[in-house]
């Protein structure tokens, strides 16, 4: 069943737009102070190419998510009730293993050198990141109510939605996510950092099924829409 009808467009306030791009701000610095201080050094560039490049695409995603989809931009910031507990726990818990991940890198690479990771491998996880932050973008666009929680959003109207990347995958948000997880630590050289980036793909696995059979039961017509897109991460195979 495709989206016919969408919530209503309403402006966000210069406060909630102020908030969202504090949000932003205090996650590369979080992010940045795991990774350069897990280095323990500032004099990395490849590090500081990665964080300026990563709150770019950040700050631009953000923008545009106020400017084109306001409400969904409202509904991510502060998710409605019927919030699923579990979700919560898998968030928080990706959350931690995400600041893990570079802490790990950090110190794999910046102070210890331990990791070789082949320039080829590098430079296709750099090209990875085309599709690890444009699926979530291409998502959101299609998407009125993909909020950041899981739950059944009823005071929204929520209804199935099978446009853009919903006609190949149920979860294309995920599947960018899977991808972030691989190109990040690859990216910066660092085989443990991917070990870490695995365990994190596996949460990701566990709240994909979560929420797919949670969409199964509460919401009408998703069921439909599974028998006609089978896969929920990845075409042929799962």
């Amino acid at each position: 069943m495709s989206v016919s009808i969408r919530p209503e467009k309403t402006a966000l306030t210069w406060r909630s737009v102020a908030t969202q791009l504090l949000q932003t701000v205090v996650m590369f610095f979080v992010i940045g102070g795991a990774l350069l201080g897990g280095a323990g050094r500032l004099d990395w560039w490849e590090a500081w190419a990665f964080l300026i490049g990563y709150f770019l695409i950040a700050l631009t995603s953000v923008l545009w998510m106020l400017r084109t989809q306001p409400e969904l931009a409202r509904e991510r910031q502060h998710p409605g009730q019927n919030m699923k507990k579990w979700d919560n726990v898998l968030v928080g818990f990706n959350l931690l293993l995400t600041l893990t991940m570079f802490a790990v890198i950090g110190l794999d690479v910046g102070r210890y050198g331990g990791s070789q990771v082949p320039l080829a491998m590098r430079i296709v996880a750099l090209l990875g990141f085309i599709p690890a932050f444009g699926l979530p973008l291409w998502a959101s666009r299609a998407n009125a109510y993909l909020s950041s929680r899981v739950r059944i959003q009823e005071d929204r109207g929520h209804v199935v939605v099978s446009e853009g990347p919903y006609r190949y995958v149920r979860h294309p948000m995920y599947a960018g996510m899977v991808l972030y997880d691989l190109s990040v630590p690859l990216l910066l050289g660092s085989w443990w950092g991917l070990a870490v980036g695995v365990v994190m793909i596996a949460v990701v696995v566990v709240r994909t099924a979560l929420e797919d059979r949670t969409l199964q039961q509460e919401l009408p017509g998703y069921d439909d829409y599974t028998q006609r897109v089978r896969y929920r991460l990845l075409p042929g195979v799962w």
